[in-house]
């Protein structure tokens, strides 16, 4: 099996793969609002993609071979994150075997900014990631972790949070046309129970609600995305994670986060990823005006031809629908 990169119009896939990702894209154009002028619009996304380290380098992993994740799924990766122009990733791991093969994949205009592996149990070797479209972005300068201060800690509850976030928050800001943004990625450690998650939630919001006042200042814009092992809309993490006024869009409320998830009832349950932002009407602290909002559901596109099951899919691409939102840049 020839280890050669694959590309969008690579004639060597497999005709199954081909026809996949032809029904895939048309999938996405559908689904997926598409770039347009930077004076209209802006997409973010924000995916966990499971394990995202190593790579099998077939167009389909045997039985026997270890990931699971291969070059098919790599490429209905990079054409979903392809229809976005920053997208934060969590779950990458310390191999970059996987992520260096996406952006490969992806294109010469494309980048990505990542933190190092996080060290310890807790933080499970994870990485923070974005990638960007750097034909419509650039980075503008700020790139940095969220640390809590030192007083903060013994407000938040006893003997929580004694040191720091098991895995830090990280905060890029983008320029894209005349607009910046301040993007926050995180993922929320899930710990032995849903109260172990409150005090970080709660720490994050008033962080972040602190932040997004003072760069409204200056006409930056702050929104925060990622994993934030989130069970139920409602429930007591929804209320410390938007306890200081952090709102989302409701176009997001009835979206599917996990791909176990019952189609019929998504919001009661495994609601984790977010996006989200301060205030509305007059408190509102964001400059961008919402066009549309959404997720992106891949399991009944790919691997038909084998008869996939969602315990199987999670290994190839993920457990986490891709969440996406359109912003207007004026």
């Amino acid at each position: 099996m020839s280890s050669a990169l694959p590309s969008f119009s690579d004639l060597s896939a497999p005709i199954a793969v081909r026809e996949e990702m032809a029904a895939l894209r048309a999938a996405l154009d559908a689904a997926v609002p598409r770039k347009r002028s930077l004076d209209r619009n802006l997409l973010v996304a924000t995916w966990n993609l499971k394990d995202f380290g190593s790579l099998t380098r077939k167009w389909e992993a045997g039985a026997a071979d270890s990931p699971k994740r291969d070059y098919r799924a790599l490429w209905a990766i990079a054409e979903i994150v392809s229809r976005f122009d920053v997208v934060a990733l969590q779950e990458v791991g310390g191999d970059l075997a996987a992520l260096r093969t996406l952006m490969k994949t992806l294109g010469p205009s494309w980048r990505f900014l990542m933190t190092d592996v996080t060290r310890g149990a807790a933080g499970g070797g994870e990485r923070m990631v974005f990638v960007f479209d750097g034909a419509r972005t650039e980075l503008s300068g700020l790139a940095g972790e969220l640390v809590v201060p030192p007083e903060w800690l013994a407000e938040i509850a006893p003997d929580a949070l004694k040191r720091q976030f098991a895995r830090t928050p990280y905060a890029v800001s983008f320029q894209a046309g005349e607009t910046t943004v301040i993007l926050v990625t995180l993922h929320v450690l899930y710990g032995k129970a849903a109260v172990d998650r409150e005090p970080e939630l709660a720490a994050i919001a008033r962080w972040l609600a602190e932040w997004a006042r003072q760069e409204n200042r200056w006409h930056h814009n702050l929104v925060v995305l990622g994993d934030f092992n989130i069970d139920r809309q409602g429930d007591v993490l929804w209320r410390a994670f938007t306890s200081t006024g952090l709102v989302v869009p409701p176009a997001l409320h009835e979206v599917r986060r996990s791909i176990f998830a019952d189609p019929g009832e998504p919001t009661l349950g495994k609601f984790y990823d977010q996006i989200a932002w301060f205030g509305s009407g007059r408190s509102q602290l964001l400059g961008l005006d919402l066009l549309n909002a959404g997720g992106f559901d891949f399991v009944p596109l790919l691997y038909r031809d084998v008869g996939m099951s969602r315990a199987q899919m999670q290994y190839r691409l993920s457990d986490h629908y891709p969440l996406w939102v359109e912003f207007g840049c004026n």
